[in-house]
C-alpha cells in the first residue's frame, strides 16, 4: 500500500520540484509565528505582515515586552487577529520564561505554547528543526481524501492515517506536496483534474470520468 502512496508522491515532486514551506522566514522564532499566524489566512496575506512584525519585534524577548495592542496594530489585516495578538504575546513571555527564548523542538514544549495545536507544532517540527512530522491543514486534508488515502472528516484523523500509510522519510515533503497541490490543481472548488499527473490513480478523478 505504501507503494502507492509514494508513487504519487514521485510524481508529484516532478511537478514542484523543490517542495517547502510558502511562509517567509528566517529562524525557528519566526516560523512559529508566521504559522500561527496562517491560521485561516492565506500564506500569502500572513508575508505581507510579517516583514513589519518581525522589524518590530525580532525577537522572542521583544515581543514579550509588547502590548496586545500593540501587535494588533501589525497584524489586523489577518484573520482573527485579536485573539492571534494576545496568543503571540503570551507564547513570546512563555519562551523567555520557560525556554530562554528560544523555541523548543519538542511537541510537548510546542503544544503547551498559547496558541500552538498539532498541526503548528507539526509545522514547526518539521521545517525548523528537520524532524519527521506530517501536519495536516484542509489542503492535506481535501487531497488526501480525494486521492482516497483517506476518507475521514478531519484533519487530525487524516494525519494519523497519513502516519501509518506514507513511510516516515516522505512525510515532510510530503506535506509541502499535498499543500502545493491542493493549492495549484487540487482546488477546494473547481479542481483541475483535467491537468492533474495523478488522476488516472486518483479515486475523485476517476469518478469524474464515469
Amino acid at each position: 500500500m505504501a507503494k502507492r502512496q509514494t508513487d504519487i508522491l514521485e510524481q508529484l515532486l516532478q511537478l514542484y520540484p523543490d517542495p517547502t514551506t510558502e511562509l517567509v522566514h528566517h529562524n525557528p522564532f519566526e516560523l512559529l509565528v508566521a504559522t500561527m499566524l496562517s491560521a485561516q489566512c492565506t500564506d500569502k496575506r500572513v508575508n505581507l505582515v510579517t516583514p513589519a512584525l518581525f522589524d518590530a519585534f525580532p525577537t522572542a524577548q521583544t515581543l514579550a515586552q509588547a502590548t496586545v495592542e500593540d501587535v494588533r496594530n501589525y497584524i489586523k489585516t489577518i484573520n482573527f487577529f485579536p485573539t492571534k495578538a494576545k496568543n503571540l504575546v503570551a507564547m513570546a513571555k512563555m519562551l523567555v520564561v520557560q525556554h530562554g527564548g528560544e523555541v523548543p523542538s519538542a511537541r510537548e514544549a510546542l503544544e503547551a505554547l498559547p496558541g500552538v495545536g498539532r498541526k503548528t507544532a507539526n509545522v514547526v517540527m518539521a521545517n525548523a528543526f528537520a524532524i519527521p512530522t506530517f501536519a495536516v491543514d484542509t489542503h492535506v486534508h481535501r487531497v488526501a481524501n480525494r486521492l482516497g488515502w483517506a476518507t475521514t472528516k478531519t484533519p487530525e484523523q487524516t494525519e494519523q492515517i497519513l502516519l501509518k500509510k506514507i513511510p516516515n522519510t516522505w512525510w515532510i515533503w510530503g506535506h509541502h506536496l499535498l499543500i502545493l497541490h491542493g493549492r495549484a490543481v487540487c482546488t477546494a472548488r473547481a479542481p483541475k483534474c483535467g491537468e492533474c499527473p495523478v488522476r488516472e490513480q486518483c479515486a475523485f478523478g476517476k469518478k469524474l470520468k464515469q
